[in-house]
């Protein structure tokens, strides 16, 4: 397929400054550019043919040959502007050196047109990873608080290299792939690219003399026992927060932190809603009708509580502060018990001769206001 004419593809005159042709590449490789257009094959063939015509009429003596003879110079040995055929990922565009056109690399030149910069790879101090340990317990303690150990895996500085990496009178070493830069150059066509040297990962160093107990890893994986203090008033899925438990930094960084998600196993007689408690506590007719003080299971053990006479099936009581503590300080919250009359079973004769003198002495029409009030 014939290409098309390099002014063409620039939209410019044979007759433009440098400086016009170089606004008229910043312009179009700003609308094409890969990065603004993922995925898009046809954006990225523009912003190659553009790239490949900017390539040639930007460099003067490429500029005169062209304009003297066409593309014929740049016929099946000019490979133009290519890619491994998987799209741009992976390229490190500061090192397309093109300061021989007054542009600079295109990591400058990408800065400028999309507000970025080309990354970099660092080898600064790197926070350690956060750890999670899940710990089972029981009602009664995760509103209580306890202190308790937990055992688990986590990476600790190496004793022998003190988290170096290396054996005493070693060093980290300039990489022999790269040079100590970071960076393996590569060239691709009229182009100088360099990718992240895949041995040195970018730090530019290596450990030519690891040391034997941690492989150069600088730490060892270790089963340690930690301390841990669980506030009174946890519930399923809090976080105790251990700063400085977890992982060890990289580089001199600090480590990560611990965090306990707590797993709370249900009460048989209490069920929890929020900081307060609930509870049902069985009555029977006479304590009922006539009042009494009765136990009632709380957290805390079991607490007397006072009925009232004429206590009817399903009234609620409060007993006051005998929650759940809150988290954040500042009191407890309630305990809410729900009375439930149960009636006697297998009554005897006298029992229930007993009962209908009651009934006699003391009439009662509980669903009086129902009926007047039904219409069928």
């Amino acid at each position: 397929m014939a290409k098309r004419d390099y002014y063409e593809v620039l939209g410019v005159s044979r007759s433009v400054s440098d400086k016009e042709i170089k606004k008229a590449y910043r312009r179009l490789a700003r609308k094409y550019h890969p990065d603004v257009n993922p995925g898009d094959k046809a954006a990225e063939a523009r912003f190659k043919e553009i790239t490949e015509a900017y390539e040639v009429l930007s460099d003067p003596e490429k500029r005169r040959q062209y304009d003297q003879f066409g593309h014929q110079p740049y016929g099946a040995g000019f490979e133009g502007f290519r890619t491994s055929g998987t799209g741009f990922e992976g390229i490190d565009w500061s090192s397309f050196d093109l300061t021989s056109q007054g542009l600079g690399n295109l990591g400058d030149l990408f800065s400028d047109l999309f507000g970025g910069h080309a990354s970099t790879p660092t080898s600064g101090p790197i926070r350690g990873e956060d750890l999670h340990y899940s710990l089972d317990l029981d009602f009664a303690d995760a509103i209580r608080g306890l202190s308790t150990e937990v055992s688990l895996q986590k990476h600790s500085i190496c004793q022998d290299c003190q988290g170096k990496g290396f054996k005493a009178g070693g060093r980290l070493e300039a990489c022999p792939e790269c040079g100590g830069s970071g960076r393996r150059s590569l060239s691709k066509g009229p182009f100088r690219m360099a990718q992240t040297c895949p041995r040195c990962h970018g730090t530019g160093r290596v450990n030519l003399s690891p040391c034997g107990r941690c492989g150069g890893k600088g730490t060892v994986l270790k089963t340690e026992r930690i301390a841990v203090k669980i506030p009174p008033g946890v519930d399923n899925g809090s976080k105790v927060r251990l700063q400085g438990m977890g992982e060890p930094g990289k580089n001199g960084g600090p480590p990560g932190d611990l965090y306990i998600i707590t797993r709370v196993r249900p009460h048989p007689l209490l069920e929890r809603k929020g900081d307060n408690l609930y509870c049902e506590v069985p009555i029977t007719i006479g304590e009922a009708a006539l009042g009494a003080k009765i136990e009632v299971p709380t957290v805390d053990g079991l607490t007397s509580m006072r009925i009232p006479p004429e206590t009817s099936s399903g009234q609620v009581f409060r007993l006051k502060g005998k929650g759940v503590p809150h988290l954040k300080g500042g009191g407890r919250g309630d305990q809410f018990v729900k009375v439930k009359i149960v009636v006697p079973r297998d009554l005897d004769i006298r029992s229930q001769e007993l009962l209908r003198e009651f009934e006699r002495l003391n009439p009662e029409e509980p669903r009086r206001s129902l009926v007047a009030s039904y219409t069928p």
